[in-house]
């Protein structure tokens, strides 16, 4: 009997450690998905590539301006489109990725040169929410803020 209830303790600690591997294996992946998709919307701003956006983002996103205001995917698809216009550069410095199940929490920052105004250059420092949606990772909100980087 002890040596049954031992083989069953081993075997059901065998199958958790497979399980935690296929998870961290997932996470993995969805990671590097997630980094590489928050550096091309990075670049998006400078390219006005908005195909970026419009994978990423789901129907009913929500994001938050550095200024307070709220928009939504069809904004942020137009106003993507035009950015170039503003924009020399933006480009992605870092972004760490937390998952929740099927929900990822990434933070980073991003270095942008603008064409004119003040400042000329700074970082967008970002929190977005990520979810797992019918096997597709997408971002359901976002809230970014603006820090000068001119002295």
């Amino acid at each position: 009997m002890k040596l049954r209830t031992m083989l069953f303790g081993a075997a059901i600690f065998i199958v958790a450690m497979f399980a935690v591997r296929a998870q961290d294996s997932g996470n993995a992946e969805a990671e590097r998905y997630i980094k590489e998709s928050e550096r091309q919307w990075a670049e998006s701003v400078a390219s006005g590539d908005s195909s970026v956006v419009e994978r990423i983002l789901v129907e009913d996103f929500v994001g938050v301006d550095p200024d307070g205001s709220q928009y939504n995917k069809a904004e942020m698809v137009k106003n993507t489109a035009s950015a170039p216009k503003y924009f020399l550069s933006n480009n992605l410095n870092e972004v760490k990725v937390r998952f929740y199940g099927d929900a990822a929490v990434a933070q980073g920052n991003e270095s942008w040169v603008r064409k004119s105004g003040v400042p000329l250059h700074g970082r967008f420092v970002w929190t977005d929410t990520w979810i797992k949606r019918n096997g597709k990772w997408q971002i359901v909100a976002a809230e970014d803020l603006t820090v000068s980087e001119d002295k």
